[in-house]
């Protein structure tokens, strides 16, 4: 879980996700839509590999990346229950029981 918040703390990683919401889009045509060098457009696509958020194909000189939504999903929810929010408390269960 921690990669993936690691992928999520970038807002730039946050971007090429939502972008990818949309469908899959090739390594170029992600990093056209960024004012960053292409070097370091592939560290992000490492970073988002690496948490599993992403899935790269490829398609003759093209890498095609996908979004692995399932994925970042399930990170969430973990996050969320691991603070208990979607449990009942103990108090809500005796209340339930009079």
């Amino acid at each position: 879980m921690s990669q993936v918040f690691r992928a999520l703390s970038d807002p730039t990683r946050r971007r090429v996700l939502q972008l990818l919401r949309q469908g899959p889009l090739s390594a170029g045509e992600l990093s056209d839509q960024f004012d960053v060098s292409k070097p370091t457009m592939s560290a992000h696509f490492a970073v988002l590999k690496e948490a599993d958020l992403v899935h790269a194909e490829k398609a003759g000189k093209s890498v095609i990346y996908h979004l692995k939504l399932s994925v970042l999903e399930e990170a969430l929810l973990g996050f969320v229950h691991s603070f208990g929010v979607g449990t009942e408390s103990p108090k809500s269960k005796k209340e339930t029981a009079r």
